[in-house]
């Protein structure tokens, strides 16, 4: 399983633009093969700060993802919003179990 977590900031005044411009990206996506999760977060305490979560079921599935129609779509709609301080990580994960 392949996790892929994200943080972005946003100007203040983005935020929204923003936001719109995932989610009609994230409806297509949960299509995908391979794709257990995908979703984004606003977090609570900096409204600059948005949170993206995907789980995938392999590395091919999630290379497929990057070059949807839809992916292409998303990109272009927050191609002029140009968000600062965009990290994204990639997780291998070979174990999941319960917290307890």
């Amino acid at each position: 399983m392949i996790y892929v977590i994200a943080t972005t900031k946003v100007k203040p005044g983005q935020r929204d633009a923003y936001i719109a411009g995932h989610k009609k990206c994230i409806a297509e996506t949960h299509k995908e093969k391979g794709c257990h999760a995908y979703a984004f977060s606003e977090d609570f305490a900096d409204p600059t700060l948005v949170r993206l979560f995907e789980l995938w079921e392999s590395e091919a599935d999630l290379h497929a993802h990057f070059v949807t129609p839809h992916m292409a779509k998303f990109q272009a709609a927050i191609g002029s919003i140009k968000p600062r301080d965009f990290d994204v990580k990639r997780y291998e994960i070979s174990k999941v179990g319960p917290v307890r």
